[in-house]
């Protein structure tokens, strides 16, 4: 080593120990704001010969500088011990996950889980670990997920306990596994989506043992039921950064087995039938989505149903490419293809039906607009428009301004000013009729009354024809709706007289 490369290497030792000095100073800062509470507990479990740690992410976080109220700790103590502790102490107290040694509560604005020092053994065939517990901190941590998931401080002395080198892969921003990775996923499988999930939340890179041992064992995840899948999957999503974490999970192929129409949209690009990459392009709608979700409520909480439409809504386009003469390549009809595919995948993926729904119909709607860049809507078309996005209209606006990729900047530029053009004609209409209410001009109740009829089919077919020539011709009086509504029964044989 040369003279200049030994000082770089000292330089460089040097600022990792500083980042790491600094990241436990934080560590100090973020218990003194939860001390009372900390402070309180482990003094409880010191007077009765008990060790109290905090733990696992609480730790992470701590380091980060972002501990919160939900705090996690460990314990030598047996849970029926920790119970006794916890009685006359916490407001709350919950015992849910008892039989894994693990007991919740409540106390001062603050949520605490004491699990007991486990030392699990796994049949590498279900997720659920044949529990056993420990006796030591050490057996304890190593049993964790990743390094920066397994380090503790000790209380009340909050001594720092870092035996895997946890804190310098948190100062890297890497992530890695306690023991072999073939091992950690060998035992919970459904740590292969933890690891995608954190590099959404925490913005780490894999280390490369991990991204191998994903890679390889990418068909455990087979064992994982589709709830948990479902679980991981939205905080990851919904984390600081998403297409980081759907990238890892195309690059080891887990996609394949938990959302294999992301991966299918990387479609092969010949020099003949050129066309975007729809893979690259659906990431790239999801960042934009996020950007205008965040510019438009910065505080706000992150819109789950907003990105799986934004990363989902060209999902239709494999099914439906069709490669035309000239070199032109087509994707007629692959709003409606996407939308069952996103019913039938969220579906598998246990979404509830609100999600389910809410997505398919965002993934329907994002081409309409494409009519409106094209030529003149008349006012009937934008009345439509939005009554067929509903309460979702907000986030349509934000998903068909991020499908905006392209790199003709005039072309760019035209697209975002035609719906600018779009906002400002809703805004307006919108205004003299307000449209969020667009509904017939005469109710069910008039209807039956006028016509003479009783509640049943008639009534809401009568009604819905109302509400069609609301939405065409925009509000009617009173005497025009009537007059519409006697023409109509009419044209249906139904007697008024």
């Amino acid at each position: 080593m040369s003279p200049s490369q030994h000082n770089d290497f000292v330089t460089s030792a040097e600022q990792l120990q500083s980042r790491e000095r600094r990241a436990q100073r934080n560590a100090v800062v973020e218990l003194v704001k939860i001390a009372p509470v900390a402070e309180e507990l482990s003094q409880r479990f010191a007077a009765a010969g008990h060790r109290l740690y905090l733990v696992g992410g609480s730790v992470r976080d701590a380091l980060l500088g972002r501990l919160g109220t939900d705090l996690d700790f460990t314990t030598d103590a047996r849970p029926e011990q920790v119970r006794d502790l916890l009685t006359g102490w916490a407001e709350t107290i919950w015992d849910t996950g008892i039989q894994f040694g693990t007991l919740g509560a409540y106390r001062h604005g603050t949520t605490v889980e004491i699990t007991t020092f486990r030392a699990d053994t796994y049949d590498r065939v279900g997720r659920n670990p044949d529990v056993a517990f420990g006796d030591t901190i050490e057996g304890d941590l190593v049993r964790r997920d990743f390094t920066v998931n397994a380090m503790a401080i000790e209380l009340p002395s909050r001594s720092f306990i870092d035996l895997h080198g946890g804190m310098a892969d948190l100062v890297n921003r890497r992530l890695d596994t306690p023991a072999a990775p073939e091992d950690s996923f060998a035992d919970d499988p459904l740590r292969m989506l933890r690891a995608a999930r954190f590099v959404s939340q925490l913005g780490f890179t894999a280390a490369d043992r991990v991204v191998e041992a994903m890679t390889d064992m990418a068909t455990e995840i087979a064992r994982i039921t589709a709830e948990r899948v479902q679980v991981e999957l939205s905080k990851l999503l919904c984390g600081e950064f998403p297409r980081s974490g759907i990238e890892l999970l195309v690059e080891t192929g887990l996609a394949d087995h938990v959302l294999p129409e992301v991966p299918a949209m990387k479609l092969e690009i010949d020099e003949h039938h050129q066309h975007k990459d729809v893979y690259r392009h659906s990431l790239t709608v999801l960042d934009q989505a996020i950007d205008l979700e965040r510019s438009a409520d910065p505080a706000g909480e992150p819109d789950l149903v907003l990105r799986l439409a934004a990363l989902l809504h060209d999902i239709g386009k494999p099914a439906t490419r069709r490669f035309e003469s000239g070199g032109g390549v087509s994707f007629h009809h692959h709003e409606v293809v996407g939308a069952k595919m996103v019913r039938k995948r969220l579906r598998a993926l246990r979404y509830p039906k609100d999600v389910i729904g809410q997505v398919a119909d965002l993934v329907f709607l994002h081409l309409r607009f494409h009519g409106y860049s094209d030529g003149q809507w008349t006012d009937s078309a934008v009345r439509r428009y939005v009554n067929d996005a509903g309460p979702l209209l907000p986030r349509l606006h934000k998903l068909v301004r991020a499908d905006c990729t392209t790199r003709n900047k005039r072309k760019a530029a035209a697209l975002q000013r035609a719906y600018d053009d779009l906002e400002e004609r809703i805004a307006r209409i919108a205004e003299a009729e307000d449209l969020a209410k667009v509904r017939p001009d005469l109710d069910g109740n008039e209807i039956m009354r006028l016509l003479g009829v009783e509640p049943g089919p008639v009534v809401g077919q009568a009604w819905k024809h109302l509400k069609e020539l609301r939405l065409d011709r925009g509000p009617m009086s009173h005497d025009e709706a009537v007059e519409e509504l006697f023409r109509w029964a009419r044209e249906q044989g139904i007697d008024i007289s």
